[in-house]
């Protein structure tokens, strides 16, 4: 496994080096015609501020040491993309940095907006790594209570909006997961004072969440069973599914199912219908 490892770092580094042109490392093209395509390993060595004899070595696929510091100088001159820079780590036997959004995928948010409002009549909402909501639909607003007058991120809303407590039948079962799931989020990026913050603003506001957050578990995220008490139609049982993008490591898609129960799907179909809307413009309790 580990000379299969070596042999793809080789072949790897040799195929992003045929790849970058002289002119785009900054160098001048010269007169005489050049044997090898792309970069020579010298220019690379030297673009990096790497011993060409090292360089030649950890292309050559031999078993050397190296250190983030290096592997990022080497990725910089071969113009690596994050997802292929994070490649270059996994094959040098090295923990891969935190996942980033290439700059050509950033604009997927229109193509989220149509997944979740595909999914419709049922209740999806996307949110970033701090679990601020960035999206949600119509069915999300009305089962779940989302809203500009409602706080944006996921976790704060759970221990602190009395709304979104009442409806939870389950809310002190849910508690203990959810915490620990977004404990698990913070630990990708430990270093990282947006987490912090998110942290710090439901310890003021939630003596609960303190409890929890001091037990320190860690989950991932993945299904949540949910049961909710909806003012207008009673009984609600869906399982909420976290998902996530490749392309988009920064952003997390929520996808509300319907469970066989409760007719929780007939009752989700009458909220977004129009005269479920008219229903929810009276005032109801709870």
């Amino acid at each position: 496994m580990k000379q299969h490892r070596l042999g793809e770092l080789r072949e790897f580094l040799m195929s992003r080096r045929a790849r970058v042109s002289p002119a785009e490392a900054g160098l001048p093209e010269g007169g005489a015609r050049r044997r090898t395509p792309g970069l020579r390993r010298e220019e690379v060595a030297v673009l990096a501020g790497v011993g060409v004899s090292w360089y030649q070595w950890l292309e050559q696929g031999r078993d050397i040491t190296v250190s983030p510091q290096v592997l990022d100088s080497v990725a910089r001159v071969l113009r690596l993309s994050p997802a292929e820079r994070r490649h270059l780590y996994v094959l040098a036997a090295l923990n891969p940095p935190a996942p980033e959004t290439a700059p050509e995928d950033r604009d997927m948010c229109d193509g989220l907006r149509r997944l979740i409002d595909a999914w419709m009549p049922f209740p999806a909402h996307i949110m970033d790594v701090y679990w601020n909501t960035v999206i949600y639909n119509d069915a999300a607003a009305v089962v779940l209570g989302m809203g500009p007058d409602i706080s944006q991120n996921c976790l704060v809303t759970f221990f602190t909006e009395p709304l979104y407590r009442s409806r939870l039948a389950q809310w002190e079962e849910l508690a203990p997961r959810v915490v620990a799931q977004f404990r698990a989020a913070c630990s990708e990026c430990p270093d990282d004072d947006g987490f912090r913050a998110v942290v710090e603003e439901v310890k003021e506001r939630s003596p609960e969440f303190v409890e929890l957050w001091e037990r320190r578990d860690i989950m991932p995220g993945g299904q949540n069973r949910k049961e909710m008490e909806h003012p207008l139609v009673g009984r609600l049982v869906v399982e909420a599914t976290q998902l996530r993008v490749p392309a988009r490591p920064d952003l997390t898609i929520v996808l509300h199912t319907p469970l066989p129960e409760a007719g929780t799907a007939e009752k989700l179909e009458w909220l977004v219908s129009p005269e479920g809307r008219r229903g929810a413009m009276y005032p109801v309790a709870g």
